[in-house]
């Protein structure tokens, strides 16, 4: 698996971004970021792709502040699942975010049933459940997680 900053010019990441707003859109997820929010200097968006080039997943981390980052938008894409394409990409934005001296990463998702696996991905890798940070507020439809990078 190759991670990389996202080439905006491929139809494929057009395509998987599309699916996955539409997907956040059925389910009232309002937080998920446009395209055009995804290509804004404060996000650093990345995708996977395996040894033939076809598209794998995709993930962003927003610079919150000089210490605190938020992951979002990680997706798998659908021909790719169970194969590690999330934590992959997890893991990569995490050291992407260690080299920008970022110390917390935090994210939101779902109590839904469609997001346990990610929640429990996300538990795995040492994230907690916290208080909504940055712009957020509280609501049913989210929930909110953080962890601590610079303690490893």
């Amino acid at each position: 698996m190759i991670i990389q900053p996202a080439d905006w010019d491929q139809h494929d990441l057009q395509e998987l971004l599309t699916f996955h707003l539409e997907e956040a859109a059925r389910q009232l997820c309002s937080s998920a970021f446009s395209i055009d929010r995804l290509r804004q200097p404060d996000v650093s968006f990345f995708e996977a792709r395996d040894e033939s080039g076809s598209l794998m997943g995709c993930a962003a981390l927003k610079q919150l502040s000089l210490d605190h980052g938020e992951i979002k938008s990680v997706r798998t894409h659908p021909n790719h699942l169970r194969k590690g394409v999330s934590r992959a990409l997890m893991d990569h934005v995490t050291e992407i975010a260690r080299a920008k001296s970022i110390k917390r990463l935090s994210l939101e998702t779902h109590p839904t049933p469609e997001y346990a696996v990610a929640r429990g991905l996300n538990e795995r890798l040492g994230y907690t459940y916290c208080e909504p940070f940055g712009d957020y507020v509280d609501t049913e439809q989210s929930v909110y997680m953080t962890k601590r990078i610079d303690e490893a």
